[in-house]
């Protein structure tokens, strides 16, 4: 599984011109799913996503995590992230899972991080959406469960 982290002071998705889901200071996570990833990934991801030390203590370090400051969390499912353009210019999504395969995971790593901190927030699966962002910093980080080693 591949994450998109963003930092954000406020974030919201729209699908058919209709806001389904916003936030105020937290973390946008774009989420894609592989085709050979499995529960222990998005176990992972849920794990460090909650964990990351990337909000600032008063001394305007990056020191606490989004559980620290009580932040709230908004999931987009994107499967472009596992899009491979190492050849070409056009990019492959075979490494992708199949939707019915990516939604039970995706669905798996909400609720991993709903079991970790109270506001969580999502997309619609497979939907065109509009998502805004007011980046905070900005700060974004990339993760990927198969690079955990």
């Amino acid at each position: 599984m591949r994450a998109v982290v963003q930092r954000v002071l406020s974030a919201s998705v729209s699908v058919d011109g209709k806001e389904i889901a916003a936030i105020e200071k937290g973390l946008v996570i774009f989420i894609g799913v592989g085709n050979e990833d499995v529960k222990k990934d998005a176990e992972y991801l849920a794990e460090k996503v909650i964990g990351l030390r990337i909000f600032e203590d008063s001394d305007r370090k990056m020191n606490k995590s989004l559980q620290d400051i009580g932040g709230e969390l908004l999931v987009v499912s994107q499967f472009t992230l596992m899009g491979d353009v190492r050849k070409g210019r056009r990019p492959s999504f075979t490494d992708a899972a199949l939707p019915e395969v990516a939604e039970e995971l995706y669905s798996f790593f909400v609720e991993n991080c709903k079991n970790k901190i109270k506001k969580v927030k999502t997309g619609q699966f497979q939907a065109d959406m509009l998502v805004k962002i007011n980046n905070d910093g900005p700060v974004t980080i990339l993760l990927d469960s198969k690079k955990q080693f």
